[in-house]
């Protein structure tokens, strides 16, 4: 691969974390309940704590692709390393998804009935399937590399 392919993904990968950092920031202060509380009302629900927290999976699994990403530029990509960092993609993809849908059951049961929570569960369901996919696509490329390597592994000890 190209390294001007490696440094693109890459940028697009901090680009991404910048935007969700911006989200997760901005987006507590627009929420309809938000408008008439302070800042520290507003970041301390318990939700947006949560929100947070879930959303470090989400990070930690960025930083893993980037790294990848620095392993194939390196042209380490058959190195247990590169191995380690899809199986760490594939962790936090499992945890995410998991995290999101304790959170769109936590609203699913305890929403208030005047609201209509249609839209947050199926942004829910959305980003579930998204994770799982991811998943399974790591889960897959782990698998794959995991038998490159030990194939690799087996040809440098018989020469």
């Amino acid at each position: 691969m190209k390294r001007i392919s490696i440094i693109f993904l890459q940028a697009v990968i901090v680009l991404t974390g910048i935007a969700a950092l911006v989200i997760l920031v901005w987006f507590p202060l627009t929420e309809g309940r938000a408008t008439n509380l302070d800042l520290f009302t507003i970041y301390a629900d318990p939700f947006i704590l949560y929100g947070y927290a879930a959303s470090i999976a989400f990070f930690v699994a960025l930083f893993n692709a980037f790294r990848l990403l620095g392993y194939i530029g390196q042209n380490e990509v058959f190195s247990t390393n590169s191995v380690k960092a899809l199986k760490n993609i594939k962790y936090c993809s499992i945890l995410l998804s998991i995290l999101i849908m304790v959170a769109g059951l936590f609203i699913m049961l305890t929403h208030n009935k005047e609201d209509d929570p249609a839209g947050f569960l199926a942004i829910c369901f959305l980003t579930t399937f998204v994770a799982v996919v991811v998943a399974t696509a790591a889960a897959i490329f782990e698998k794959i590399l995991q038998n490159a390597v030990d194939l690799k592994s087996e040809n440098d000890l018989t020469v």
